[in-house]
């Protein structure tokens, strides 16, 4: 016997087409519509997602829930679609595998109705919210649902509840060489540490620091150091005529580098004019020296 159950506000809001759960749907329709239905499906009718974006699962953790599933059954219901006289998953395949390994034959499972594009955005967005992914599968969901759903950062970033600068960050790591990816994909290295490499600008310096950092076991604080270092021009042996600074390009330069910290050099020009160039490395700097400013416009 399956029961009716009303969709979540997150998830209902990323469809435009719910229906009402009083009103009962036919699954073999071609419609873009979510239906919410909960039923007990046979185990060997669900097939797995072609977009699961999760590529990895942990044998052990696999086994544990195994176990919990088989003292406690599955809490959580699984997502599949009806297709073709079968199921498909939509989310929910680390379940689905412990339930295998728990010996099940049936699982309760939302069976809903979606076009390809509403089942991928729907995958994507539950396994984003819910799932432990690592942080390269959950770049590369982002950029999914921004080059397949048609979705800016800004409505991305409305539809998975996160900040903007939280998923430009994460995008900004498929920026990196490949094999930095696939140690961050298998937690050799952190979220902290990856966003420090991607401010060098020479990714073989990136590699260099990145095995460096793996060998050497380093803080994200020495990386984001090293990182610094890497990106400082290198000096030119060759001995620079020191510019003569008026008395007031002294006192604004005194106060731009001792008193607020900021990295900045003033260039003066030969007909009264001149330039105040401020130094930053990456975005957290620039942030940083923006918000020096606002507080002393309050």
């Amino acid at each position: 016997m399956s029961k009716k159950m009303a969709l979540g506000k997150g998830l209902g809001a990323l469809i435009d087409d719910a229906v009402d759960p009083t009103r009962k749907t036919d699954l073999t329709e071609e419609k873009k519509v979510v239906s919410e239905l909960v039923n007990e499906i046979d185990i060997d009718k669900i097939d797995v997602n072609p977009y699961q974006p999760r590529t990895q699962f942990d044998e052990e953790a696999l086994q544990e829930l195994s176990d919990s599933i088989s003292k406690l059954g599955i809490i959580q219901p699984l997502t599949v679609r009806a297709l073709d006289g079968r199921f498909q998953l939509i989310s929910g395949e680390r379940r689905l595998r412990a339930a295998k390994l728990a010996g099940l034959k049936t699982v309760p499972a939302f069976v809903r109705t979606a076009d390809d594009q509403g089942m991928l955005e729907m995958a994507l967005v539950e396994n984003i919210q819910r799932e432990d992914l690592n942080a390269i599968e959950v770049a590369i969901s982002y950029q999914r649902l921004m080059d397949e759903c048609n979705l800016t950062q800004e409505t991305l970033s409305e539809r998975v509840g996160k900040k903007r600068a939280t998923i430009s960050n994460y995008l900004r790591l498929l920026k990196l060489p490949a094999e930095i990816q696939l140690g961050i994909s298998q937690n050799l290295i952190g979220m902290g540490h990856a966003r420090a490499l991607i401010t060098i600008e020479d990714p073989k310096v990136q590699i260099e620091i990145y095995q460096k950092t793996i060998e050497e076991g380093l803080s994200v604080r020495k990386v984001e150091e090293l990182a610094r270092l890497a990106n400082e021009p290198k000096k030119d042996n060759k001995p620079k005529p020191k510019q003569n600074l008026g008395e007031q390009e002294e006192v604004l330069k005194e106060h731009l580098t001792n008193r607020l910290g900021l990295r900045a050099d003033i260039k003066k020009g030969n007909n009264g004019n001149g330039k105040i160039v401020i130094s930053y490395n990456n975005q957290d700097e620039l942030e940083a020296i923006l918000e020096k400013f606002i507080k002393i416009e309050e």
